[in-house]
This record gives C-alpha cells, sequence and structure tokens, in this order.
C-alpha cells in the first residue's frame, strides 16, 4: 500500500498507561527499536516499524528507552494524561 493509499499516516495503540505512536512517514527502517525490544517492534512488509502483541506486555520503562532510540522521532510515547514522553 503506497503512503497516499493509507487512511491515516501512524499506527497507534494504547499499551497500559501509555499510547504509543509511530508516524509511518517519517520511519526510515533504522531498527534501533526492534533492537532494543524486538519483542515489541518488528518492520512490516514496507520495511516500516510496527508494534508486535508482544508489545502489550513489555515493561514500561523499555518500551520508553526502545522509542527513545529512534533517531528520526518517528516513535511518539504518551502517558494517560497526554504528556509526551518521547522524543
Amino acid at each position: 500500500m503506497r503512503p497516499e493509499e493509507r487512511l491515516s499516516d501512524h499506527e497507534e495503540r494504547r499499551l497500559g498507561r501509555l499510547t504509543v505512536k509511530i508516524d509511518r512517514l517519517l520511519c526510515v527502517g533504522f531498527g534501533d527499536c526492534i533492537e532494543a525490544a524486538p519483542e515489541a517492534f518488528e518492520f512490516d512488509g514496507e520495511g516500516i516499524a510496527t508494534l508486535t502483541n508482544g508489545a502489550n506486555g513489555l515493561d514500561e520503562e523499555r518500551l520508553l528507552e526502545a522509542c527513545d532510540l529512534c533517531p528520526v522521532d518517528a516513535l511518539i510515547v504518551l502517558d494517560e494524561d497526554g504528556s509526551q514522553l518521547v522524543p
């Protein structure tokens, strides 16, 4: 699917108290998040990071660390009040 065919350019998922958003247009597939937390992230068919089902059980601190590694800030983490924690 081409980017212009998507309804949204973001993947968003609530994981416990945190909301993780992946900006699919910013992600260029460095894979730092996957190296840091392979049970939570993987590449989709387009080489873009996506959340796995295993992300639901990931420790919050580890999730924050993995998201903070993104060199292009494609991973955004919000707390339950909507305050941005990463980047």
